[in-house]
């Protein structure tokens, strides 16, 4: 049967400032966002009833019901065109780690919209695509861009940044998933403890100018994320991982996004590879992965199957 396929990265967040608790539920964010080599493919076609499967890293991990994100994203963008026929089989190929703080549940939605728009011929105008992306979650609107981006307010707004070259990297995929939501709640806990007026974030303008240079060696030390030390304290092990990376050779660790992925910058691509070889003989994660970005974001291929 005919169907339409979407690849779409995974993100790393070069810079991450969380600002104060909003009376929304939501941070204020100054953040970076590097799309890197690291693909979910998710093919939607027709079919009697709604259903999802998922094959790849960690897939049982995926809830295959309407709660997936990627199940929201074809319904929204049913709804938007005013269909009342939604029966479709999504098809998700994992390669991004779940739970690990590169927004793959956002790029499996960011997928859907696509793949779904492309089946129904619904013609989705860009601003309109990323309208209703926002409306799925901080991180799906930059599954569509792509490249490398400054969001501010809660993620979704977006302002392409401009970044000279590659940078090259290895990600160390924990044993163990972290959800998003604990991570903010441990860091508020953590910022509360500590009795702090929490200011809102700044713009990494230092990072951006590094970024534009194309110096990896000006970036490294400019990676910064605030909810690094929520998920070290809810995953102390991560310490090790940090520290092992750079012990590897690589020129900085992060933690990705709310983790617990850990994303170390390295020199090169011979020296990813070679940072990769000995992180995997360390026996600290599940899997080690090199990626490169910036990369383009959720783009059409040629269906699966």
């Amino acid at each position: 049967m005919g169907g339409a396929t979407a690849r779409v990265p995974a993100k790393i967040n070069l810079h991450l400032g969380v600002g104060p608790l909003r009376e929304d539920g939501y941070h204020e964010l100054s953040t970076v966002f590097c799309a890197v080599s690291l693909y979910d493919d998710v093919t939607v076609r027709a079919a009697d009833e709604l259903a999802i499967t998922v094959t790849g890293e960690s897939s049982g991990e995926v809830p295959a019901d309407p709660t997936n994100l990627a199940a929201r994203g074809v319904l929204a963008v049913a709804e938007y065109a005013g269909r009342s026929e939604t029966n479709v089989a999504i098809e998700i190929a994992k390669q991004i780690p779940v739970a690990g703080g590169m927004a793959g549940g956002s790029a499996d939605a960011a997928g859907a919209m696509l793949a779904a728009a492309r089946l129904w011929r619904v013609d989705l105008e860009r601003e309109t695509l990323m309208d209703l992306a926002a409306g799925l979650g901080s991180d799906v609107p930059f599954a569509l861009l792509g490249g490398a981006a400054l969001g501010t307010n809660r993620g979704e707004k977006l302002l392409p940044v401009l970044q000279r070259g590659e940078l090259y990297w290895v990600m160390v995929v924990a044993k163990t998933g972290l959800s998003t939501p604990a991570v903010y709640h441990e860091l508020d806990r953590l910022r509360a403890g500590r009795g702090e007026t929490v200011p809102a974030p700044e713009r990494p303008d230092e990072l951006m100018v590094a970024l534009a240079s194309g110096d990896v060696h000006a970036v490294a030390p400019l990676l910064h994320n605030d909810l690094q030390p929520a998920a070290l304290s809810l995953q102390p092990l991560l310490r090790r991982t940090l520290r092992a990376g750079k012990e590897a050779g690589a020129l900085a660790g992060i933690v990705s996004g709310s983790g617990p992925t850990c994303a170390f910058l390295c020199a090169d691509a011979d020296a990813a590879i070679a940072v990769a070889a000995e992180l995997s003989g360390l026996g600290v994660a599940k899997a080690v992965r090199t990626a490169r970005g910036p990369v383009p974001g959720a783009r059409l291929i040629p269906a699966h199957g």
